[in-house]
């Protein structure tokens, strides 16, 4: 899996990723029904190209390079990332789960502002 959408999405979903993507892997769109109750965004793993356009153009700093980069604090969201399917309700569902569950594991997270939290992982 080359890239993994972390915490500070959550909350914040800009979809400036989205919008510099050459294949489309980041979802929800805004076009796309689940967008509006999403927590965060998502990269389909199979359909990342790993270019990397999507790490500069993130405002919060959201995106990691690999799962190997991914801090500790943010493992359930590599499995989010990797669960998540576009348009397939279940799929949605259990990744979000998984993002709640970590709303709920780090809540001194939560408390940080998104375009800080990237910086409040490595503390």
């Amino acid at each position: 899996m080359p890239f993994v959408i972390t915490d500070p999405c959550i909350g914040t979903k800009d979809a400036a990723c989205v919008d510099v993507c050459p294949v489309d892997c980041i979802h929800p769109r805004k076009d796309e029904p689940e967008f509006e109750t999403a927590s965060t965004l998502y990269i389909h793993p199979e359909e990342c190209i790993d270019c990397g356009a999507c790490v500069p153009a993130c405002p919060v700093a959201a995106i990691y390079d690999s799962v190997d980069s991914t801090p500790a604090s943010q493992q359930a969201l590599i499995e989010a990332n990797a669960i998540y399917r576009p348009g397939d309700a279940e799929s949605f569902a259990q990744a979000e789960a998984l993002v709640k569950s970590h709303i709920e594991a780090h809540p001194e997270l939560m408390d940080v502002d998104p375009a800080e939290r990237a910086a409040a992982h490595a503390e």
